[in-house]
């Protein structure tokens, strides 16, 4: 079975960023963000003091992991947020507050993807931009197999019923894709 371990190394987490434009005060939040943080801690410092990055997972362990550098950094602006994605209303992040949402190598994760970009959208406010990135759906030696991975075509369908205004795709990297939305 191939291998899925460490594929948000393979994102070059400052394209993301600049993708986003993340900058001071904004508040961010890493959908499923995975024990290494790679799209929490790089924000988290740019957002400055006043600014916030919530760090959301359903497996308490990596939220605990995370928890643990953000204290070692201190950097007091990471919110960890225990979560369920797939359940609309169940995170614990306030409706339209987010400037920025991401969702990195997570919805290949879940059947109920429309419920976790549904969920997303929710937390997004008018403006606001949701980042998606996932694998390519082509033969490669690493990620998921290609019956679970996200085909662009549907996420861009489900997005435009969701009221999201598709800005960007780009090249996230040898084996992802990504989409910059735009919450309408």
């Amino acid at each position: 079975m191939p291998s899925v371990v460490g594929g948000n190394a393979l994102i070059d987490v400052n394209l993301i960023i600049d993708k986003a434009g993340i900058g001071d005060k904004m508040k961010i939040a890493d959908l499923g963000c995975g024990s290494s943080g790679h799209f929490v801690f790089a924000p988290a410092r740019l957002v400055g003091k006043k600014g916030a990055v919530y760090a959301v997972d359903i497996l308490k362990p990596i939220l605990e992991t995370i928890n643990r550098r953000a204290k070692q950094e201190n950097l007091a602006n990471i919110i960890i947020v225990w979560s369920d994605l797939e359940i609309f209303g169940a995170t614990k992040i306030e409706s339209n507050s987010l400037d920025v949402a991401l969702l990195i190598n997570t919805l290949y994760l879940s059947r109920k993807r429309a419920e976790i970009l549904r969920e997303a959208i929710r937390m997004v406010k008018k403006g606001g931009k949701l980042i998606v990135v996932e694998w390519k759906n082509i033969a490669s030696p690493l990620g998921p197999p290609a019956e679970e991975r996200v085909k662009k075509n549907l996420l861009e369908t489900a997005a435009k019923k969701l009221s999201l205004n598709l800005d960007e795709e780009f090249e996230a990297g040898k084996y992802h894709y990504g989409m910059v939305f735009t919450k309408l």
